[in-house]
């Protein structure tokens, strides 16, 4: 197994603790302040929640909405710009580009990824 130096592992037991869901975004909007940051509203099927994510220079609102993503949703809530986020959009980022992480077929919002 090859392990770069900045990975630090984790035991399966850590592992288990996190609970990645699928959330369909509802509504999105650009945060006043911040070049960096868009406010979504996204659904789990069963409840709702607010998001604060980095996103803002690869995304529009407009394009996001509607689209279904994944999320870290056990994440502890924090205030980001007076707001509260209530998990964290999971995406995959090489320094430049930014692609969020989507299935690659139809699911229903909050099944659990596993």
């Amino acid at each position: 197994m090859v392990k770069s130096d900045s990975m630090e592992l984790i035991s399966i037991e850590d592992f288990q603790k996190i609970e990645i869901r699928l959330a369909k975004v509802l509504s999105t909007e650009r945060v006043e302040g911040s070049e960096k940051l868009l406010k979504l509203r996204v659904s789990l099927g069963d409840e709702e929640r607010t998001l604060m994510a980095g996103i803002a220079k690869h995304y529009s609102p407009e394009e996001l909405v509607g689209k279904k993503i994944l999320m870290l949703a056990n994440l502890k809530p924090r205030k980001i710009f007076g707001v509260e986020s209530q998990g964290m959009v999971l995406a995959l980022s090489d320094g430049e580009s930014l692609s969020l992480i989507v299935p690659d077929k139809d699911m229903k919002e909050g099944v659990k990824a596993s």
